[in-house]
């Protein structure tokens, strides 16, 4: 048993190695890489690098309202990407309203992910009229603008994380479904999957212990893209009014609160939070582009 798990381990290890190599050759997936780290430590580490909690009625200061980029405020530091129409530090609420966005995109990718791939696994396996019954529910579903049904269950379930990260959820399991099935059907007909249903094994174990592991690469190409999407979904959101309340951080909420000023000398209002908000979402793109490439060398050119 000792040699069988020390066998193992350096294959593992030499997988991830080979992974690497072949992921770093291009360097612009290497830098979204780099980027998507340092926004996750800065935005997790937002109250330890931030001049101010910027949801904090009593740190704000009226005073401090409309301040340009760069200005000292009435709390003795600079706003570098200047204040907006309640004195909040924009680089500050930038950072908390980035830490909002991780978070409700990976939950969201996440459970989106298990139940896309409850779903496809059930269809493939069963076959007959489960299986047509399940994926004409995920092809009407993918008829429908994902914004559009996030839009109609949030405004069924109302404002706050859990309930966009559950409407989320609804709008993007069917993505990961048709590609659990699509993968799924094709492994399911080959003969280590005719060998297990000979065995008493039971049903649950075959789909997750034999066909799953067959079915994993591709979901791990549309979990980054899903991930991507949930977080400009939320903004979306956000930036209608039905999303998070503006009593909570969100990219989304702090470009709508700046677009009326669009027009004005006060571009940082909402040019600052739409940067860091297309900065995020392009590098995790590409960093999922990339990965694609990877795990299916037919793509790499």
């Amino acid at each position: 048993m000792a040699t069988a798990m020390e066998t193992a381990s350096p294959s593992r290890g030499q997988k991830l190695r080979e992974f690497w190599q072949d992921y770093r050759r291009s360097p612009v997936a290497v830098i979204s890489l780099a980027v998507i780290l340092l926004l996750l430590a800065l935005s997790f580490g937002a109250p330890l690098v931030t001049p101010q909690d910027p949801y904090d009625m009593a740190a704000l200061d009226w005073m401090d309202a409309f301040l340009r980029p760069g200005t000292e405020g009435s709390g003795g530091y600079a706003h570098v990407l200047g204040t907006d129409n309640a004195g909040r530090d924009m680089l500050s609420a930038i950072l908390y309203g980035l830490r909002t966005s991780f978070v409700i995109g990976v939950s969201a990718g996440a459970l989106a992910l298990m139940a896309g791939i409850c779903v496809g696994l059930v269809a493939a396996y069963s076959g007959g009229r489960i299986e047509a019954l399940l994926m004409r529910i995920v092809d009407l579903q993918l008829s429908m603008p994902a914004i559009l049904l996030a839009l109609v269950l949030v405004a069924m379930l109302g404002q706050g994380v859990p309930q966009i990260i559950l409407a989320l959820v609804v709008a993007q399991y069917a993505y990961f479904a048709r590609t659990t099935h699509g993968a799924a059907t094709v492994e399911r007909g080959k003969d280590y999957i005719e060998a297990a249903r000979s065995t008493p094994l039971p049903t649950r174990r075959i789909l997750f212990r034999h066909l799953l592991p067959n079915v994993l690469p591709p979901l791990i190409v549309v979990a980054t893209v899903q991930v991507a999407s949930a977080i400009a979904l939320e903004a979306t959101l956000s930036f209608l009014g039905v999303g998070l309340p503006l009593t909570e951080p969100s990219l989304g909420s702090l470009i709508s609160n700046g677009f009326k000023y669009i027009h004005t000398d006060r571009y940082w209002l909402s040019i600052f939070p739409g940067v860091a908000l297309m900065i995020t979402v392009v590098a995790i793109n590409l960093v999922g582009d990339q990965v694609r490439t990877v795990l299916d060398p037919r793509n790499r050119r």
